[in-house]
């Protein structure tokens, strides 16, 4: 049984993910990576150093994703607790929590490796294509949680379904990485206006200009992509199998992502707003992926045929 306890449990800890994705973002965007000099898990070699703004900054990242870890862990065993009892019906749950705690720890090496030791742009990007990941497990142990208090789902879903989702998730992770390697490099001031690059339909593809431009193509197939997946489910299926209203809401965060992204470059010059609409930016990208894995898992899950 699911109680009303574990599920405000689970809520907490993909609120607190979000909390961590957001606190790096923020590192990111105010430069304040190196506010603790290259003490780890000390700043400048103590619990609590000399104010500044970058030290508040990286600290407050540091906090919060250590709170957030340990409540990762609470999940996870909880979790493992209730899977003793009834291992057929927490199994999912299990792949969930074991995976947000799995990456969330990953997370965590590879930001404390970034401290200790130089790390390129490129390596950078994936920390946060790693914090996805571990948002998107939280997510979906959310999903799970509230699922569980209705009927069992009994219906199949058209085996076609699936692959199309899948490519359409790992599309997805690709155009995120893009985005986290633009910011890593502080590359966003490539294009100015949208939707032209510069004043340009097509511009010079080279340097932080090509890399921005790019992006946008890479955003604009994605969109083409989720809209495809959107019109297949609806034409594949009588009643949707459950999977319509979670591919229309996708639809909704491509387009809010769409128009974030335009609200992101047209507030460049302004450093305060800059940091809100990269924020902005963020949630909602988050939010799409994790709602593209859960449609994933359930039309693998639910797939025509599973049973034989």
């Amino acid at each position: 049984m699911v109680t009303g306890r574990f599920r405000a449990f689970a809520v907490a800890s993909c609120i607190g993910m979000l909390l961590v994705l957001l606190a790096g973002a923020l590192v990111t965007n105010t430069e304040s990576g190196r506010g603790c000099g290259d003490d780890w898990p000390l700043c400048h070699g103590k619990f609590i150093p000399a104010y500044t703004f970058e030290t508040a900054m990286e600290l407050s990242h540091r906090v919060v994703s250590a709170l957030e870890g340990f409540l990762v862990l609470g999940v996870h065993i909880a979790v493992y607790r209730m899977y003793r009892r009834n291992r057929q019906a927490f199994k999912e749950p299990l792949f969930y929590s074991g995976a947000a705690l799995l990456f969330t720890i990953i997370q965590a090496l590879m930001g404390a490796a970034a401290v200790k030791w130089y790390q390129s742009p490129p390596v950078m990007a994936i920390h946060f294509g790693i914090s996805i990941i571990a948002f998107a497990a939280t997510f979906l142990l959310v999903i799970w949680a509230f699922r569980a208090k209705k009927a069992p789902q009994t219906f199949t879903v058209p085996r076609s379904i699936y692959p199309r989702a899948l490519a359409t998730v790992i599309y997805t992770y690709i155009v995120i990485y893009m985005g986290a390697f633009i910011r890593h490099t502080d590359s966003s001031g490539g294009c100015l206006g949208w939707p032209l690059c510069n004043g340009e339909v097509i511009p010079e593809l080279s340097g932080a200009t090509g890399a921005v431009f790019l992006h946008r193509m890479g955003a604009f197939i994605l969109g083409l992509a989720i809209a495809g997946l959107y019109i297949h489910i609806r034409r594949v299926t009588k009643d949707g199998a459950g999977l319509i209203k979670p591919a229309w809401w996708a639809l909704v965060l491509l387009v809010a992502q769409v128009l974030s992204g335009a609200y992101l470059t047209f507030t460049i010059g302004d450093e305060d707003v800059f940091i809100f609409s990269s924020l902005i930016h963020n949630v909602i990208i988050v939010g799409l992926f994790g709602l593209l894995v859960d449609i994933v898992i359930r039309s693998w899950r639910l797939r025509e045929g599973r049973e034989r």
